[in-house]
């Protein structure tokens, strides 16, 4: 009777721990899709509206706007949690007469690990800015070189590996650096400004997906 008990203790720890493995395995291989109309139509009490973002009509379907000087939604989400490799899309139109530093999307603590997608704003142009911080190291991928006008729709892709950055800009590469990665555990997300509600960002979002894995340009969302 007690090996009986005993190989039944051991089957449901053995049963729970596959379980939650398979939970696990699950989450990691989630993709999470926002379309950024539903955070207004639908909201939940894990949504927080900050300002008065707007629907505005997009060459895709209604996106949203941000004015660049207090619109913002804040989520109590964490997509990242766990991914040792993830590609992070987005569809959006920057505007003129924003700000220099534009923090768009940022997922992860405020100062602490963190992800960001961001825009650098110069004389009617814009580059892009993937910014990751793990384990206290921290690398922005930008350069100047690379300029996009405003006022345009773009898609632009931040891919994250265990030893890797790179963005793309259409479907472009942009720029590749080696730097080794670990995952994201905390944080939410907030997307129009950082966390700490500074470098607003003025422009629409129609999209924004994020993949476990590095995805290749053509798996990528097509505009």
């Amino acid at each position: 009777m007690k090996i009986t008990l005993v190989f039944a203790a051991l089957f449901l720890t053995v049963f729970s721990f596959v379980l939650k493995a398979q939970h696990t395995d699950a989450a990691a291989n989630k993709k999470t899709e926002w379309l950024m109309t539903s955070f207004l139509q639908h909201k939940t009490e894990q949504t927080t509206i900050l300002g008065n973002p707007t629907i505005v009509l997009s060459p895709y379907g209604n996106a949203v706007a941000f004015d660049g000087i207090d619109d913002a939604l804040f989520l109590k989400e964490m997509p990242l949690k766990g991914l040792k490799s993830f590609t992070v899309e987005m569809i959006f139109k920057p505007e003129s007469n924003g700000v220099f530093e534009q923090r768009i999307l940022h997922i992860g603590g405020v100062t602490t690990d963190r992800m960001l997608l961001e825009i650098r704003a110069v004389n009617n142009h814009w580059y892009f800015d993937g910014f990751v911080a793990s384990k206290g190291v921290k690398l922005a991928l930008a350069t100047e070189e690379l300029m996009h006008p405003l006022e345009k729709w773009y898609h632009v892709v931040f891919v994250v590996t265990a030893n890797s950055l790179t963005t793309y800009v259409n479907g472009k590469e942009e720029l590749h650096q080696d730097y080794t990665f670990n995952p994201i555990e905390e944080g939410q997300t907030s997307i129009g400004v950082r966390m700490n509600k500074v470098s607003w960002f003025k422009g629409a979002i129609y999209k924004i997906q994020i993949s476990p894995g590095a995805l290749k340009p053509n798996e990528f969302l097509r505009l």
